[in-house]
């Protein structure tokens, strides 16, 4: 039978484990031992759905459903546990081996809460179990109450001319800015990292990295709410992300269609979206480029950026593509004493023949820390200079948006 019956009573079971044989995930074992101690039990799949009708079953937290590659000729049974476990109110960590995607896809639209692979990586176990607690916080959950879509929502994109001109740093703080511009009627933000390979959302804000990112990707046909809800992480539930992968892939592997299917559904969820998107031009540029309302190009005065804007500009009058959705932010802009830089600016923007509509000043030291940190300006510095500057466009662009709303009304 069951060791969920065999463990003391001084040790309640909060969480258990349901396998055809759970010798076969030795690691999971450790893990559970390591974030559970004892109170944790082991069931098979068959005692799994026994074990729900009894009263045993309420202090049960989470369960972790761990199957391989033999287990998918059982997915009927497997997509019933987890809907006895959803209607109980247990969630459910969906541990796989060797799992085909379409069983995966199945799995987590029955209702899995979170998805881990196997062998599990280091701490990951614990980082799921985080993830559960976060994630019941009702505010979290609001931009996917079927009460909550409001339309579409503003796409703002962000792409660098060159590499360490800000446009993280710009992303993930005017996201945030955004979800704080309004204490009585917060806008919904969401950030979606677009950098498949040195993506650093994650990073800027210290988010788990989820491996159903990838799924998602790698099977935008059969994405529905659910699965994009999947993929997202919440930041102190006052904004959504959608982090870059955990392991680095091709910029190829996305077609325009599947990011046009996430950017619907996003933009169908949430009042704000952000785009961060890699600094090298892709197939899909080109969608982001006609779905954004504005197109932030962050730059610096120096000839790299110079000569990169006049090659950005080429390309896209070469395909007849908006250029007029460019607003170009020159990042460590000269103070306002600096006449002589004030000058530079000038003669920069002369030559290339742009509008350098938005100035970033140099916030220094804390703006690195604060993103080693995982932390916005705002929380880490908020009378950082760039912050200031940063939480003025938030202003300004929501206040826009608004206007705009009400002459549509």
């Amino acid at each position: 039978m069951s060791s969920v019956q065999k463990q003391p009573e001084s040790s309640p079971i909060t969480a258990c484990t349901i396998s055809r044989d759970v010798q076969d995930f030795d690691l999971l074992i450790e893990d559970m031992e390591t974030a559970l101690g004892e109170a944790w039990g082991d069931l098979g799949f068959a005692e799994a759905l026994a074990f729900f009708n009894q009263p045993e079953a309420d202090g049960l937290e989470f369960v972790a459903l761990a199957i391989d590659a033999s287990d998918e000729d059982e997915i009927g049974l497997l997509s019933e546990i987890i809907t006895m476990a959803k209607a109980r109110g247990i969630k459910v960590i969906l541990i796989a081996e060797d799992v085909s995607p379409a069983s995966l896809h199945q799995l987590l639209r029955q209702g899995a809460d979170e998805f881990v692979p196997y062998p599990l990586p280091e701490n990951e176990l614990q980082a799921a179990i985080d993830r559960l607690d976060r994630a019941e916080v009702p505010a979290a959950a609001a931009p996917f109450d079927a009460s909550s879509s409001r339309g579409d929502g503003v796409l703002l994109a962000v792409q660098g001319l060159a590499g360490g001109t800000g446009a993280t740093t710009l992303a993930v703080n005017l996201g945030w800015e955004l979800a704080s511009v309004s204490k009585t009627d917060a806008p919904r933000v969401c950030i979606l990292d677009l950098g498949l390979q040195t993506g650093s959302v994650a990073t800027y804000l210290d988010l788990p990295r989820k491996d159903v990112v990838y799924e998602m990707w790698a099977d935008t046909d059969s994405m529905d709410e659910d699965i994009f809800k999947q993929a997202l992480v919440t930041f102190e539930d006052k904004m959504w992300v959608l982090t870059a992968p955990t392991d680095i892939l091709p910029l190829d592997m996305i077609t325009p269609e599947d990011v046009q299917r996430v950017l619907d559904f996003a933009r169908a969820k949430f009042d704000y979206v952000i785009v961060d998107m890699p600094s090298t031009l892709v197939q899909w540029t080109e969608t982001v480029l006609h779905s954004a309302q504005i197109y932030f190009t962050t730059l610096e005065l120096d000839m790299r950026s110079a000569q990169n804007a006049l090659r950005l500009k080429r390309a896209l009058r070469s395909e007849d593509l908006p250029i007029e959705k460019l607003r170009f932010c020159l990042n460590r802009a000269p103070k306002f004493t600096d006449l002589n830089g004030k000058s530079r600016v000038k003669r920069l923007a002369e030559s290339l023949e742009i509008s350098i509509e938005v100035q970033l000043p140099d916030g220094g030291k804390p703006v690195m820390q604060a993103g080693d940190h995982g932390t916005p300006l705002a929380s880490a510095a908020g009378k950082n200079p760039l912050r200031k500057e940063i939480a003025k466009l938030a202003v300004s662009l929501h206040a826009l948006g608004q206007s705009d709303a009400e002459q549509a009304a």
